[in-house]
Formats: structure tokens, C-alpha cells, sequence
């Protein structure tokens, strides 16, 4: 292969790499139904049932969850779907039924939710308690300085952006979210 045409496969290999490369950035930043810092996308669960329900796949219905019915993951995800959609109490009882109350994930849930529904020391409990268990966990830092700039106390929710950045975490949803609240925070 002579070495103009090798100049040129590597060229369309390095642009076809550089193709790939961001469109799996672009779908990272995005998020993906596993990754607990994007919204989560609204199922039946949010839709169609009420009081707390969920929606079973298997019955195709709206069912009482209960710790027997479901692993903790799929009450994690259904947490999740309530928090979003500002049902912060039906979010708090199915994380309740977690088997796994350890779970940095449901901590952190547990932190949120309970803050938005306006219990700032308990939520801020849940996230120390989700930090203890995983200390790298950006997300639960991220909701806690959020919640530090709600309590106006600047200097320690930047103190959890640098630890973000400082775990690898610049970049992530969880780092711009936390930055961009504390570049809005106007103090009155």
C-alpha cells in the first residue's frame, strides 16, 4: 500500500473515530434510562396510576407496591418517576419498601425527596448518611449542595463542587447542575 493511500485510510479512520467518539458523548450527556442524573422517562406509572400506585408490566395495571412484588431496583426506578414529577411523599414510601435501606441511591432519593417536600434537615440526613456509605457518590453531592445554596451557605455547596470535579465528576450532569445554581444564586 503505497503511503498516500495510507495517509488517507488513517484520515477516514481518525474521522470516522472522531464521528463515533461524539456521538457517544452526545448520548452520555444526554443520559440513558440507567443513569439515575437524567430525568427518568415517564411511564404508566406517572400517567396512569394514582395514590401512589405503580405500573405492573406483568399484570398490565396499577398495583400497591409492596417490598414482594418488586426488586429494588424497579422501586428505585418508580422513586424516581415520583420525585420527578413532584409527588415527593409517593416517592419516600416506595423507597421505604426497599430491602436495601443502605443503598447510596436510595439514600440519596430519600435526601431529595424529603427536602423538595420541604424537610431540609431530614434530606440533608439521607444525603450525609448516602455519602457515608459512598463518598464518591457526585450525585448525592451535587443534591446536597443544592441544598446547602437553598439554606444559603455559598462556600459549602462550592466546597461539594470542587469535590465533584476533584472525583472525576467535571462534566457530568450532576457538576453543571450544581455549577449553575451556584452561578444563579443571588443572594437577597
Amino acid at each position: 500500500m503505497g503511503s498516500g493511500v495510507m495517509r488517507k485510510t488513517l484520515a477516514v479512520t481518525a474521522i470516522a473515530a472522531g464521528f463515533v467518539l461524539a456521538a457517544s458523548l452526545q448520548v452520555f450527556a444526554a443520559g440513558s434510562e440507567d443513569d439515575d442524573t437524567a430525568p427518568p422517562p415517564k411511564t404508566e406509572t406517572t400517567t396512569k396510576c394514582a395514590d401512589g400506585k405503580v405500573w405492573d408490566k406483568e399484570k398490565k395495571e396499577c398495583v400497591k407496591p409492596k417490598k414482594s412484588s418488586f426488586n429494588d431496583d424497579q422501586l428505585f426506578q418508580f422513586a424516581r418517576e415520583f420525585a420527578y414529577a413532584g409527588q415527593y411523599d409517593n416517592a419516600i414510601s416506595v423507597l421505604k419498601l426497599a430491602k436495601n435501606q443502605d443503598d447510596p441511591r436510595i439514600l440519596n432519593y430519600l435526601g431529595y425527596s424529603n427536602r423538595k417536600a420541604g424537610r431540609m434537615e431530614l434530606g440533608m440526613t439521607y444525603y450525609r448518611q448516602a455519602l457515608q456509605r459512598d463518598e464518591n457518590y457526585i450525585l448525592a453531592r451535587s443534591y446536597m449542595g443544592q441544598a446547602l445554596l437553598e439554606q444559603g451557605d455559598v462556600q459549602a455547596a462550592r466546597v461539594q463542587l470542587v469535590e465533584i470535579r476533584d472525583r472525576g465528576g467535571e462534566g457530568t450532569w450532576a457538576y453543571r447542575s450544581l455549577l449553575q445554581s451556584l452561578n444563579g444564586y443571588k443572594r437577597y
